[in-house]
């Protein structure tokens, strides 16, 4: 959501916003013609809480000229409490709106602040739409398709994907052999392992990992830490990884790996520590192997690659190992809050909080 600094004066702060132009989390509404209406103003705010909210100007027209907001209300004026409480009562869930009205040149612009909602909203009536940028690069309000809304509610944070339950899914199509794995990984770690995981059954563990809803239903993050390879594929087609060794042009290593994630990550680790060669150096008396790539930075990385990818996504998590770098990449943008600026610093945000916590298990 947008919003002047303390202290910041309204028209001052409406002014920037409009010599900047409309923008990704700021829409602008003209009046010029005709009055917009309730149903056009509660779809904009649909639109930008949507996106990651922001300021909607009504009395602004789209190339940024002020012609002022008409009066909404009787005596001519524009009661901003009447019109935040319209917004919620149009809205589901409900939105709550910060409504002021500002003079610039003698005419009147209405400033509606939109939250940002980690749940997916609509208007009363049955109607979503979503921010986006247009081919022209400007920002413009398009429907709302239902994989999207997925797809937002698990980038903020409102529903974890791992506990969503698979149809048709049984008991059966979970491998114990991955359970003794995960037994035998948390054994290996010795005090940075759950010790207590060793000693549950089968079902016991599923339940631990916060991955048993009902007891005969099977949830998507049961699959990805246990499932059988043929259901995976059944069940979950866009879970995949690629590892992939490239020599300049040519394609030596091209193997798609649709494991569940625990072997999953231990393959694609024997893969790297086969390839990843070690340089002695000299430093004084003493000579130092150095490999090419850490194996704490790759772990690290592979896990992140693994857990916080975006499976309402087609798209596998690739390694792509090649002559000059080491590149792993997944689908899905940056989770969010998370930016380039404050990667290294930024408090943890997984789009599973569950599958993080499995795995730091």
């Amino acid at each position: 959501m947008i919003s002047g600094t303390p202290g910041d004066d309204l028209r001052a702060q409406v002014s920037r916003w409009v010599a900047a132009g409309e923008a990704y989390d700021v829409e602008f509404k003209g009046e010029q013609r005709e009055r917009l209406n309730d149903r056009d103003l509660v779809e904009a705010v649909v639109c930008l809480t949507n996106g990651r909210g922001g300021v909607l100007l009504v009395g602004v027209e789209d190339d940024g000229s002020i012609t002022g907001a008409r009066p909404r209300h009787e005596s001519g004026r524009t009661d901003p409490l009447r019109l935040q409480a319209l917004v919620a009562n149009s809205t589901q869930p409900p939105i709550s709106v910060t409504v002021e009205t500002v003079d610039i040149d003698g005419r009147q612009v209405l400033v509606l602040q939109v939250p940002d909602s980690p749940r997916v909203v609509g208007t009363t009536k049955g109607t979503y739409v979503r921010r986006a940028i247009a081919g022209d690069g400007r920002p413009t309000c398009v429907p709302y398709h239902a994989h999207e809304m997925l797809a937002h509610e698990v980038d903020r944070g409102a529903v974890d994907w791992a506990t969503l339950h698979v149809g048709g899914a049984a008991w059966a199509d979970l491998d114990p052999l991955e359970f003794e794995r995960l037994r035998r990984l948390v054994t290996a770690a010795g005090e940075g392992g759950d010790r207590i995981l060793v000693g549950l059954s089968d079902r016991e563990i599923v339940s631990a990992l916060g991955l048993l809803r009902h007891e005969h239903e099977i949830t998507a993050g049961a699959l990805l830490l246990f499932g059988r390879v043929e259901a995976l594929r059944g069940f979950l087609p866009t879970h995949e990884a690629a590892f992939q060794v490239l020599r300049g042009l040519e394609v030596e290593v091209n193997d798609f790996l649709p494991y569940p994630l625990l072997r999953l990550a231990e393959d694609i680790f024997a893969r790297f520590q086969a390839r990843n060669r070690a340089e002695e150096l000299q430093f004084g008396l003493l000579r130092v192997a150095v490999s090419t790539y850490s194996e704490t930075a790759f772990r690290e990385a592979l896990a992140n690659a693994l857990i916080h990818r975006d499976y309402t996504r087609r798209g596998a998590v690739h390694v792509q190992w090649s002559e000059e770098q080491l590149e792993i990449s997944s689908p899905g943008g940056l989770p969010l809050g998370v930016r380039l600026d404050n990667l290294l610093v930024t408090t943890p945000h997984p789009r599973s909080p569950l599958l993080a916590d499995a795995f730091k298990r």
